[in-house]
């Protein structure tokens, strides 16, 4: 191993606190401006990401459940609703219930009206909105509209929405604030 000779810069002084051009103080501010940087870039990332699973990805969407509509804003029946659910017994379609208002409770009843008249309730629950006005029905297939207009007409209140919003399950309905609970 090379020994070399000491010089001037092989000893500093006590009271020397920096050492090296490259040690300059730090500017005020600096971790303000470090962390303005590091949000851009995440949210040109997630947004370059969201744009390219858009694009990859035809089914992704960002708008909200819509129904078959006619042009006056009534929906257009299509299917004959089922008023006895042992006649679709071989579809195994269970219901799952969601309270949209802030009445506690709401969903419970809603499914023992369903149970009465013999649907199969898979799940109650409240759902994440609270402000909801309309009741509504959400069935994933097509070939279950009937069972959701059999529902509808089971509750008494409602509208039937084609959506994939609730993957799994097979009709949905969201209790609005028009479901008046029997009794």
């Amino acid at each position: 191993m090379a020994n070399f000779p000491k010089d001037r810069f092989d000893t500093l002084p006590d009271d020397l606190v920096r050492v090296g051009a490259h040690r300059a103080p730090k500017r005020a501010g600096a971790g303000w401006i470090t962390f303005a940087w590091a949000a851009l870039a995440t949210g040109v990332l997630v947004g370059a990401g969201l744009i390219g699973v858009g694009i990859l990805d035809s089914s992704l969407s960002f708008t909200e459940p819509t129904s078959e509509a006619a042009p006056g804003g009534t929906t257009v029946p299509t299917a004959e609703p089922v008023t006895d659910p042992a006649t679709v017994a071989d579809r195994e379609i269970t219901v799952t219930v969601l309270n949209g208002t802030a009445t506690a409770g709401l969903q419970d009843d809603a499914a023992t009206v369903l149970e009465d008249q013999g649907w199969t309730i898979g799940s109650q629950a409240s759902s994440s909105a609270t402000d909801i006005t309309q009741t509504i029905v959400y069935y994933s297939d097509a070939a279950n509209e009937d069972v959701a207009r059999g529902i509808v007409l089971a509750i008494g209140v409602g509208d039937v929405r084609l959506s994939d919003a609730y993957q799994g399950a097979p009709v949905t309905v969201v209790v609005g604030s028009d479901f008046v609970p029997a009794g």
